[in-house]
């Protein structure tokens, strides 16, 4: 769910891992190192302020009328702020989100040239976005704008040029270990300050500057400096000042869906650190183990549910492959199906609710995400459910030898995972019932799950470990939030440009049955979910498919609903799908053997994703039961 090179891996808690840890020194002298320990304080700070506000509100509401004035405002600006010093420490951590094709970069002097190069680009749009974000602020400063408690508003907006300098100066030391590598990276920044003194650039100018931009993300540059880059670039052509993407960037903080994003990263970030897994899966082994095939039904199962609290498949594989791969080989499945299964099972529950990526997609589309979560229930079923088939089939025809159903165990298994289990069923109870908003209910998540893992499981220190995690999550919400912000200002151009309107009439011209678009999406979305990671492909390609959707009559719930299944499916789609490239890494197998491994399960899931296309009731069912529709 992150970057997508294997030397910086697509989850969160791998990538993190495997980069220099955000509690590890970035400098040998003392302030150094309490310039550090002073950021990560407020960043973990921030995080449980950001839980607190929400929480209190929704407790004291029905029982005090009680509320902290201006609650919302500050719940926007905290989240702001995460979202900029979360940056920095994804700059550190290289939990920047990239595409996968810098995972084929070999080693040796072009993978140098590469990392200096995408280095360089990154660090010249960090730069400019700050110089941008700095208007906004003094802009700001001039009006006088407050916050409900009387604090000046350019004081919070200031998180934007703090955190997007830091931004650049990492990757400016990123570019080379050595002086003479860094003063070059230097020059290279002064000479795009230079080039943007001059007026407005011609057309061959606009079309080098976007191939560098797009070379230097193919080559490893993160996908926001792209996306900004593309944005700065675009209103300089039209000769509107920069700091017009920075503004846009600011405008991110007015929805109230966004600071949902960090409460439940967090969430999934804790639950992943802890032995959540491990009851999880003795509870749906004692459940399911009885039934032929019942263990590739468990591991189905236990995938789905720990992908939609978690937010994304790669802390799925990387902290349940460990457990229920040795589990499959011993129940004596095929090595050939038992990988399959556990690649295609990762991404399984992405529909889910409280899934990260249907809130981003709700956010980005301005659909409700309480509607998409009703639509996608029977959807994320039935793919569970057809992959579940097949592991039943698959331990039928092979023989596999079932467990006797123990009564007992799985009465002591339940009641070993009930607090794990009644994480999601306590958030829809209350999402579900409007008793909270899916704010409160996030914070809610966070707390309660913070409230398992520290003080009943004790599987996490409060002092020692947490905090940890807390810093982990924050990389990701950086990442996240920034390339969001980003897409924020390319997406202002592009409506203004009217390219959403002409993309339209482009379609048209070729395409006139809304069966054959809703095929073709499949196959463009497909194509695409393979090799952008699913946040980025969400921000990038939304504003341009909810148009093409409306004009052949598809239902924008329907729409997305369509959109998320078939990235989904992206994640086994060769030659870079996501949830490859982490099996691959987790489990030491060649891409090419896992190409063939996932094959039945890319039919099959691919047969799912068509009858989500093409019979709409199952996705709106739901919501016409409920009078949503």
């Amino acid at each position: 769910m992150n970057s997508r090179n294997p030397a910086q891996p697509s989850s969160p808690k791998e990538g993190l891992a495997s980069s220099r840890a955000p509690d590890e020194p970035v400098g040998k002298s003392g302030a150094h190192k309490s310039i550090r320990r002073a950021g990560e304080l407020f960043l973990v700070a921030g995080f449980f302020l950001l839980t607190a506000m929400p929480l209190v509100d929704f407790i004291g509401r029905p029982l005090y009328g009680f509320h902290i004035p201006g609650s919302a405002t500050y719940t926007q600006q905290l989240t702001f702020y995460l979202a900029f010093f979360g940056g920095f420490v994804a700059a550190l951590t290289g939990a920047h989100l990239t595409l996968s094709t810098a995972a084929l970069l070999p080693e040796g002097r072009f993978r140098r040239f590469a990392e200096f190069f995408s280095s360089c680009v990154a660090a010249s749009v960090a730069a400019v976005l700050t110089y941008a974000s700095i208007g906004v602020v003094m802009a700001e400063r001039t009006q006088g704008g407050k916050l409900t408690l009387g604090v000046p508003l350019w004081v919070t907006e200031s998180a934007m040029p703090l955190g997007l300098g830091l931004i650049a100066l990492v990757y400016l030391c990123k570019s080379s270990n050595k002086l003479p590598g860094r003063l070059l990276a230097a020059g290279f920044v002064g000479a795009v300050f230079c080039l943007g003194l001059a007026g407005p650039p011609s057309a061959p100018l606009v079309w080098a500057i976007s191939a560098v931009l797009m070379a230097a993300t193919l080559l490893g540059s993160p996908v926001f400096a792209a996306m900004a880059g593309v944005g700065l670039l675009l209103f300089w052509m039209e000769g509107t000042p920069v700091s017009a993407v920075s503004a846009e960037i600011y405008r991110l903080v007015g929805s109230p869906t966004l600071p949902a994003i960090p409460l439940l990263t967090a969430t999934g970030f804790v639950l992943a650190e802890t032995n959540a897994p491990r009851r999880l899966v003795h509870f749906f082994h004692a459940l399911l183990g009885s039934i032929p095939g019942g263990v590739a039904v468990l591991v189905a199962t236990v995938c789905a549910l720990f992908t939609a609290l978690t937010g994304g498949s790669g802390v799925t594989i990387i902290a349940l492959g460990g457990l229920v791969y040795p589990i499959l080989l011993e129940d004596g499945y095929p090595e050939p199906f038992s990988l399959g299964l556990v690649t295609a099972a990762g991404s399984l529950g992405l529909l889910f609710p409280p899934c990260l990526a249907v809130i981003l997609y709700g956010v980005v589309s301005g659909i409700p995400a309480d509607q998409l979560f009703l639509a996608g229930m029977v959807p994320g079923v039935l793919l569970l459910v057809l992959v579940a088939a097949y592991g039943i089939h698959m331990g039928s025809k092979l023989g596999v030898a079932r467990d006797r159903f123990d009564f007992r165990r799985a009465i002591s298994a339940t009641w070993e995972a009930k607090w794990e289990l009644s994480i999601p069923l306590a958030m829809i109870l209350l999402f579900g019932s409007g008793m909270a908003s899916l704010l409160e209910t996030s914070a809610f998540a966070c707390a309660y799950t913070i409230l398992i893992a520290c003080f009943i499981h004790r599987d996490l220190h409060p002092v020692r470990d947490l905090p940890r995690v807390i810093l982990k999550a924050s990389a990701l919400v950086g990442a996240v939030l920034i390339l969001l912000s980003c897409a924020m200002g390319l997406t202002s151009y592009l409506v203004d440009a009217q390219i959403p309107d002409q993309l339209l009439d482009l379609v048209k011209q070729h395409i006139h049955s809304p069966l054959v678009f809703l095929l073709t999406l499949n196959v463009v979305l497909l194509v695409l979910g393979s090799v952008l990671e699913i946040f980025s492909a969400i921000i990038v390609l939304t504003p341009l498919v909810i148009p093409l959707g409306t004009a052949f009559g598809v239902d924008p719930v329907h729409l997305g609903i369509i959109f998320l299944a078939n990235l989904e499916l992206g994640f086994l789609f060769p030659p870079v799908g996501l949830n490859l490239l982490l099996s691959s890494s987790r489990f030491g197998k060649p891409m090419i053997q896992l190409y063939r491994h996932v094959i039945p399960f890319l039919l099959i899931l691919g047969f799912g994703v068509l009858a989500i296309t093409y019979i709409p009731a199952l996705s709106l069912g739901v919501l016409q039961l409920l009078g949503r529709v």
